[in-house]
């Protein structure tokens, strides 16, 4: 057990330091995920090609899995556009805006009923998000991007809870990826008229830390995590997972000195967003005992 917890938090000590290299890569965050992708189908493909884990599936599911992929990858373009526009702390605390988000998604999508307590946490870390905006205007469009990339994050687990019913999370998680590069490889062009780049080709210092976020915060942190859900309850897991941003922006204000940049008024929005989730895992952690009595 005490492995299992320790390669969980390592997955997602692995997850928060996604942001901080968004910020090493000088690439256009268009550009970026496109590389973490390509990368990450690569590796993963290959490693599942050698253990004979590689399935056929239905086209049909195909094309479901890919829909998610898309999304996913989406997710992935505006959070590293919320780093470059805004910061990494602005952009993590942007991303724990998930929670209201799925609120009303997942009981849409889902057909099940709307859950009040979640609607009001939600809503206490878009209040969080606001306080930030108003007093931080420099970040609008960071926070912009941000919101985006919440309502991604918010979007894709609801869509994989069906397909995991399914499907083996490594056969999901490749064809998900595979369907990402794709869209992103028609999609980019016309993302780049929007948002030009500087450059388009990775630099080397771009390669070492593209290499990096794609094998070991990709692939290594997917695998820890399956691992670790072997021995521990997924509702450990999504409780562990809440650290994410805190390790994020700890590690902000370790590498990049951001703490100096942001004001009170960034930290009592902080402050909203923390207490939003730390009220959601007590509630969460109520209703798991009750189940278990």
């Amino acid at each position: 057990m005490k492995k299992a917890l320790l390669q969980l938090h390592i997955a997602v000590f692995l997850a928060g330091f996604t942001a901080i290299l968004g910020k090493l890569i000088t690439l256009n965050e268009g550009l970026l995920v496109w590389f973490r992708l390509l990368i990450t189908v690569v590796t993963l493909g290959a490693m599942m090609y050698f253990r004979k884990q590689l399935k056929a599936i239905p086209f049909g599911d195909v094309m479901k899995i890919f829909g998610v992929g898309v999304i996913v990858a989406l997710h992935w373009v505006t959070f590293y556009g919320s780093v470059k526009y805004g910061n990494v702390s602005v952009a993590l605390v942007c991303f724990s805006a998930t929670g209201f988000f799925t609120a009303f998604f997942e009981p849409v999508i889902l057909r099940r009923r709307l859950s009040l307590a979640e609607v009001l946490l939600g809503m206490m870390a878009i209040a969080g998000i606001y306080i930030i905006f108003d007093f931080h205007p420099q970040y609008k469009m960071g926070i912009i991007f941000g919101i985006l990339s919440a309502m991604g994050s918010a979007l894709f687990p609801i869509f994989n809870k069906r397909l995991l019913v399914v499907y083996e999370p490594k056969i999901l998680t490749l064809y998900e990826l595979g369907g990402g590069l794709l869209a992103l490889t028609i999609l980019v062009p016309l993302y780049l008229t929007q948002f030009p780049a500087a450059y388009y080709l990775p630099t080397g210092s771009d390669w070492l830390w593209l290499l990096v976020l794609a094998w070991l915060c990709t692939v290594l942190s997917f695998d820890l995590q399956l691992n670790a859900l072997k021995k521990v309850s997924a509702f450990t897991a999504n409780l562990t997972y809440n650290l994410e941003p805190v390790y994020g922006i700890i590690l902000a204000f370790i590498f990049f000195k951001e703490n100096e940049n942001l004001h009170r008024e960034f930290y009592i929005g902080v402050a909203l967003i923390l207490l939003a989730v730390l009220l959601q895992m007590l509630r969460i952690r109520h209703q798991y005992k009750k189940k278990q009595e």
